[in-house]
């Protein structure tokens, strides 16, 4: 038997106060450095059933890069079996989750999250998690799946059938966005074999929440991140200097523009738009008194597929700002922290 890692869950239960290991640093704590309030803005929330609602996602894409959307044509139903399941399956005995523990060592990525890696800072986020691919069905191991509780795979897979129609349709919007025909972006980032990575994040009550982070501040290296947020207030964005809460808005689904549209700001390089729209540096904050539960589904290329800049983009005066490369050469240089 190896080492026994203890989840964030299993911490939450026993502590009383915050151990030193998961303290951020001061210029991260989020009691010093998330926006005041008063005249903060907000993210924008768009109408998906409004006329002109495709421009709106494009300006949202360029200011913000993160929105939020309603009328979104995932049936309520489905968001609340979703989260039904995940709920439910952060509520079995450690034993049961951990028969679906990750792996890396052993290049099993997908799975459950109880071993709790530090940052190269040699920190730790309040935040335990459970992901495996929903999409395409060739890349699928239902090996992976939790076999209770009851429901899980069909509650996933009929959320996935409803978020693939809406990435499509997103991506339509940012295309057209760039002056490019509507299904160029979806074409550039592989059509119909584009992976679907469901993840579950949970964020326990913390003894001392504005000390720690749920998540430390990054973009997301898919193409896009589809997320459905439970009410409890986490989720922050870097905007124009600040720290601004992205508000809890019901019935609505958060959209994330993620590096293969632009890449992450720390890097300074841009891919598919080339620099049009912007990847959202985000973080997550955690509560006192209740459990933070996320589910997003990051949407990527496949890991052979090149990515680059649009060809339609980078004519003229606007060279290409980034290197063309396979999508897994890029999750390495990222994933380990070496230069692009």
């Amino acid at each position: 038997m190896g080492e026994v890692h203890r989840s964030v869950q299993e911490l939450a239960a026993s502590l009383g106060a915050l151990p030193p290991e998961f303290v951020r640093p001061e210029h991260e704590q989020p009691a010093a450095t998330t926006f005041p309030g008063g005249a903060a803005p907000d993210a924008p929330v768009i109408d998906l059933l409004e006329p002109g609602c495709g421009a709106r996602v494009a300006a949202a894409a360029r200011e913000w890069g993160l929105f939020q959307v309603v009328n979104h044509g995932v049936p309520s139903p489905v968001v609340a079996e979703l989260q039904r399941v995940g709920r439910a399956f952060f509520s079995l005995p450690r034993e049961e989750k951990e028969r679906y523990a990750m792996d890396p060592a052993s290049g099993r990525i997908e799975g459950y999250g109880t071993r709790l890696q530090r940052d190269l800072e040699g920190k730790k986020t309040w935040n335990d998690f459970f992901f495996h691919v929903v999409a395409p069905p060739a890349k699928v191991d239902h090996g992976a799946w939790p076999r209770s509780p009851a429901g899980y795979r069909e509650a996933n897979e009929a959320y996935c059938h409803h978020v693939q129609r809406l990435a499509r349709g997103l991506l339509g919007h940012l295309s057209l966005g760039l002056g490019l025909e509507e299904g160029a972006m979806a074409e550039a980032f592989g059509g119909g074999a584009q992976v679907f990575l469901q993840k579950i994040n949970l964020y326990p009550p913390c003894p001392q929440p504005e000390l720690t982070l749920g998540v430390a501040p990054h973009t997301d290296m898919s193409t896009l991140t589809v997320l459905v947020p439970n009410e409890v207030q986490g989720l922050q964005v870097f905007k124009d200097g600040h720290w601004y809460d992205a508000n809890y808005v019901p019935d609505a689904l958060i959209i994330h523009i993620g590096d293969q549209i632009e890449a992450s700001v720390p890097m300074q390089n841009t891919i598919f738009s080339n620099g049009a729209y912007k990847a959202v540096l985000h973080r997550t904050t955690v509560s006192k008194e209740k459990t933070r539960m996320s589910w997003p589904v990051f949407v990527e290329p496949p890991v052979e597929l090149v990515v680059g800049p649009h060809p339609q983009l980078v004519a003229g005066e606007s060279p290409a700002k980034y290197k063309a490369r396979k999508y897994k050469e890029y999750q390495h240089c990222k994933i380990n922290k070496l230069p692009m």
